[in-house]
């Protein structure tokens, strides 16, 4: 089953790269086949410009026209780029299911 993540992230933030990681590792021992756009795009386009910005995002939001379900990670709260996500994942009907890290 094709998964897109959703979490709180920001680029440099060894916190943010930790949580997303236990997030991926959460999936994958689900069965999963997880995919976070917003971990590896940020490894190649700036956040801090917005035409990177937006450029990561629609990316991630054709692969997510492909996943089975969005899994939102919320332990951290949720992060502007996170709530994008899940409006887009609404508009285009994909199943949604949130999920802590610590329950």
């Amino acid at each position: 089953m094709k998964v897109q993540i959703e979490s709180p992230y920001e680029s440099g933030s060894e916190v943010a790269r930790d949580y997303l990681a236990r997030a991926l590792r959460d999936s994958l021992y689900r069965g999963e086949s997880p995919f976070a756009s917003h971990g590896l795009y940020t490894l190649a386009l700036d956040d801090d410009k917005p035409e990177q910005r937006e450029l990561g995002i629609k990316a991630g939001f054709e692969y997510m026209l492909d996943a089975d379900k969005v899994a939102v990670y919320y332990d951290r709260g949720f992060s502007a780029g996170m709530v994008d996500g899940i409006n887009y994942a609404i508009a285009v009907g994909k199943p949604i299911e949130f999920r802590s890290l610590y329950e």
